[in-house]
C-alpha cells in the first residue's frame, strides 16, 4: 500500500484530513437556501417542501423566495412579476452578438458568452453590493430566455426576440421556444413548464452552483460567477441529461420496442439515461411530481408514445435494477410533448437554475470566505536537483 492509498483509507491522520474523491459527502460550506431531505419532502427551499411549492406556487414566487428569503405578499409578487416583464429586453450590443452567431455553434457556448457580454454593459457592472446583485439577478432572470431564443429565433418561424412580451414567466418562455397551443392543452403545457422550472430552480452544492460560489468567493462580479456556472453545466457529466433522455426515447420510437431496447442495453452494458442521482439515492421526489404532468399532457395531446415508453422503462429499471428515475426522466417526456427543441433542454435548465445560482452568489458574498481547499499530494518523494550538464 503506497503513501497516497494509506492516506485515503484512514479517517484522519496528524497531517491529512479524510480525502473524499470528487468531494463526495464533504461539507464545503453553509447555506440557508436548499435542504436535501431524504424523507418525504425530497427537497426544501428555505424550509418549504418542494411538493408544496410545485402544487401551490408559481416560478415567480419561488424565484422571489430564493432571492429575497421569504414568500412574497400578493402586492410584492405583482411588483416582482412586473419588474421581470420590464427587464425582458437585451442591450443592442448583445443583439448584434446574437445576429453574428454562426450555424452549428453550441447553444450553451452562445449562452455563456452572452451572459458574460451582459456583464460588460449591465448598469450595476461595477457595483458588487447586495442590492446591486439583486438587481443584476432579476435582470439576468428576464434576459436569459431572450438570449436562448435569440440563438434559435429562426426555428419554426418564431417572432423576434426584441418583442417585450408580457405575461407569466413560463408562458413567455414557452412562447419563445416552442409552438403555440390553445385551450386546455396550452394551459397544461404552461403549468407543466412552470412546475419544471420550480423543480429545477435549486439543488444545494451541485457542480455548477459550487463553481459559481468558488468564483464569487474571490469577490468576482455576479455575471462572472454565473458564466462559470454555465461553463460547468455544459459538461456532459452535469448537464444534458434531459436532452439525453429525449434522444433515448426518440431512438426507441414506440412503447412496443421499449422492453427489447432496454434488454439489449443491459446486454451491451449501455447506460440508461435518467436514472440514479449522486445525492438522492433513495429516489427523487421531484420525478413523481413531473411524471403526473407528463401523463396529463400525453392524454391532452393525444400522443401517449413518449409517456408509455418511459413508463415501461421505469417499471423494468425499478423491478430489475432497483433504480428510480430522476427529475430529468419524465421532464424529457413533457418537453417533447411541448415541442421544445431537444438541443435547448440544457439552456432551458439555465432559465430555472439562474435563481438558485444568483441566490448562492449573493449568499456567498454576504458571508464571504475565500474557498481554497487543499490537495493530497501523490507525486514523487523529495528529489535533489541535478544541473543540466550532469544529467545522463
Amino acid at each position: 500500500m503506497n503513501q497516497a492509498t494509506q492516506q485515503r483509507s484512514t479517517t484522519k491522520t496528524t497531517d491529512h484530513p479524510l480525502y473524499s474523491p470528487g468531494l463526495e459527502g464533504v461539507i464545503a460550506g453553509e447555506s440557508a437556501l436548499c435542504q436535501v431531505d431524504e424523507g418525504a419532502a425530497g427537497l426544501r427551499y428555505r424550509g418549504y417542501a418542494i411538493g408544496d411549492l410545485a402544487e401551490w406556487s408559481s416560478f415567480e414566487e419561488v424565484a422571489y423566495l430564493l432571492l429575497l428569503g421569504r414568500l412574497p405578499t400578493r402586492n410584492e409578487l405583482d411588483e416582482f412579476s412586473t419588474l421581470l416583464e420590464r427587464n425582458r429586453v437585451l442591450p443592442d450590443l448583445v443583439y448584434r452578438f446574437l445576429e453574428n452567431l454562426q450555424p452549428g455553434m453550441h447553444p450553451m457556448d452562445a449562452l455563456r458568452t452572452g451572459i458574460s457580454l451582459l456583464g460588460l454593459v449591465d448598469p450595476d457592472a461595477q457595483d458588487g453590493s447586495h442590492a446591486a446583485n439583486l438587481r443584476k439577478s432579476m435582470r439576468l432572470l428576464s434576459q436569459v430566455p431572450l438570449l436562448i431564443a435569440g440563438n434559435h429565433r429562426g426555428i419554426a418561424g418564431r417572432s423576434s426576440t426584441r418583442a417585450n412580451q408580457s405575461g407569466q414567466f413560463a408562458q413567455h418562455l414557452l412562447h419563445l421556444l416552442a409552438s403555440q397551443n390553445d385551450g386546455e392543452t396550452g394551459v397544461a403545457m404552461v403549468q407543466a413548464l412552470d412546475v419544471s422550472l420550480i423543480l429545477y430552480a435549486e439543488h444545494e452544492f451541485n457542480a455548477s452552483t459550487f463553481a459559481a460560489r468558488v468564483t464569487a468567493s474571490t469577490l468576482a462580479d455576479l455575471h462572472g460567477a454565473i458564466t462559470a456556472a454555465v461553463a460547468t453545466l455544459k459538461g456532459p457529466l452535469h448537464g444534458g441529461a434531459n436532452e439525453a433522455v429525449a434522444a433515448m426515447l426518440v431512438e426507441i420510437g414506440s412503447p412496443t420496442r421499449a422492453e427489447n431496447w432496454l434488454r439489449e442495453a443491459f446486454t451491451q452494458k449501455r447506460r440508461v439515461m435518467g436514472f440514479g442521482h449522486r445525492v438522492l439515492r433513495q429516489g427523487d421526489t421531484r420525478s413523481a411530481i413531473i411524471q403526473r404532468h407528463a401523463e396529463r399532457l400525453s392524454h391532452l395531446c393525444g400522443d401517449n408514445r413518449w409517456y408509455e415508453t418511459a413508463a415501461t422503462i421505469h417499471r423494468i429499471m425499478r423491478e430489475e435494477k432497483g433504480l428510480h428515475p430522476n427529475l430529468d426522466f419524465y421532464t424529457a417526456v413533457a418537453y417533447l410533448l411541448m415541442g421544445i427543441p431537444r438541443e435547448l433542454s440544457t439552456p432551458l435548465f439555465v432559465c430555472s437554475r439562474m435563481t438558485g445560482w444568483c441566490a448562492h452568489v449573493i449568499e456567498q458574498q454576504d458571508h464571504n470566505r475565500l474557498i481554497r481547499p487543499r490537495a493530497l499530494y501523490t507525486g514523487p518523494a523529495p528529489r535533489t536537483y541535478e544541473p543540466l550538464d550532469r544529467r545522463a
